[in-house]
Parts: C-alpha cells; structure tokens; sequence
C-alpha cells in the first residue's frame, strides 16, 4: 500500500503549494518510495487528521499518522533504513536542523511578505476569507500593504540567503555532492513562491538560482511537474 501525503492547494487542486509539504515530496522521491497525493484547502485540513494535527503535510503510513514535516523526514529515515539516506548519518540530521531553524526563521518569514497576497489570489473563496482573517491579524495590516514595495525588499532575500550563495560557489548541495534533506528544507519554501506566485524571488544566474534549477531536476523534473505561476 502506497503512503499517502496530505498536502495544501488553493482553488486548483493541481497546484500544490505547501512549503512543509514539498519538503517531504521531495523526501519521499529521494527515500524511492511511492506516495498518493491527497490536496486539501485550508479550511478542509483540520478534518484530515484532528487528533494527530491540524496543519499539512501529514503522511499515513499503514495505521501510522504523522504531522509535521521535520517529524515526516526522520520518520522515514528511521522507517526505511534501507533507502537513501536523508541525512547521511548523526552529523547530517543535526546539520538539516540548523537549515531547518534558518528557513523556518529567516528566509520563510521575509518570503511571506513579498507573497502573501498573490497566495490569496489562488485560493478559492471559502479560503481567502479565513486566509484573510488570520494573516492580516498576524501582520496587523493588510495583505495588500504587507506586500506593497515588494522590489525594494527582494534585496533583505538575498542578504539572508548570502550563507548558502557562498557555500554553492563550491559545491552543487547543500548536501555536497548530491542533495540531501538540508536541500529540501530551502528548496519546499522556494517551491512554495515559485507555484503560489509570478514575483521571482531570485536573481538569475546566481549561485542560489542555479541551484535551484538543479533541485527542480532532480527526480526527472519532478519539481517541475507544476508550473511556475505566471502573471495574469
């Protein structure tokens, strides 16, 4: 029986935009594993699972149900020994924490800003209420202010990004070599702003860029199986 991933989606449910459920997308290609996708809006996931979580992805394995995406990645790395590694040892799952936390707290928060309001563009109605309500609470302004002067601030993404351009003038990954999950934890959240909207993020010819190119190859172009938005 294949895993089944519960995942985000907006109006289209084609287009699959979580950050945290890419993440483990591409873990899931890396392990070899089959998976079924399951899309759900926002206001649809807290039926999936209420006693285990209320946020995506969450992953059904047999009669296991896990949420979170950092406690998805170890799970099949404990789960499936005998896959590729994630992590490539002790050492490399306390490496991807710390990307994890620089993502998480960093890189995803300055993200948001420069998104939000092309993700409520995507959403069907039901969800650009409740998306609405909550992120504008959270920013205390709203989705349209939050992201107004976006191109001045595209400039605060590349400072925080400075740590990896410098570590890819080097090497292809994160993970050396070849990918691993530290990979995966920036990748999903780039992932995320590629398919939720047409502002590109990314200076072309980068360092960073480049390599994201080389991650949306991996797995034969799976990350390339949904579109890049486009401007309507």
């Amino acid at each position: 029986m294949s895993l089944v991933l519960y995942e985000l989606c907006g109006a289209d449910a084609g287009r699959p935009f979580s950050p945290y459920a890419w993440r483990i997308r591409m873990a899931l290609k890396h392990k070899g594993l089959d998976f079924e996708c399951r899309p759900k809006p926002f206001t649809e996931i807290p039926a999936i699972a209420p006693e285990a979580g209320r946020t995506v992805p969450i992953l059904v394995d047999g009669d296991k149900t896990i949420c979170d995406s950092w406690a998805i990645a170890t799970y099949l790395e404990d789960a499936y020994p005998d896959r590729p590694s994630l992590f490539g040892g002790t050492g490399g799952r306390a490496a991807a924490k710390l990307v994890e936390g620089w993502v998480n707290g960093s890189v995803s928060a300055l993200i948001a800003r420069l998104i939000v309001k092309d993700i409520w563009d995507i959403l069907a109605p039901a969800d650009q209420a409740y998306f609405r309500e909550t992120r504008e609470v959270r920013f205390g302004m709203s989705l349209e202010e939050v992201q107004a002067g976006r191109e001045a601030r595209r400039a605060d993404l590349a400072t925080a990004l400075l740590p990896l351009h410098l570590m890819l003038k080097s090497q292809p990954f994160i993970g050396g070599e070849a990918p691993l999950h530290g990979d995966y934890l920036l990748f999903g959240t780039l992932q995320w702003a590629r398919i939720a909207s047409p502002f590109e993020l990314l200076e072309p010819d980068t360092p960073v860029a480049q390599w994201r190119e080389r991650c949306l190859d991996l797995f034969a172009g799976f990350g390339r199986s949904v579109p890049a938005a486009r401007s309507i």
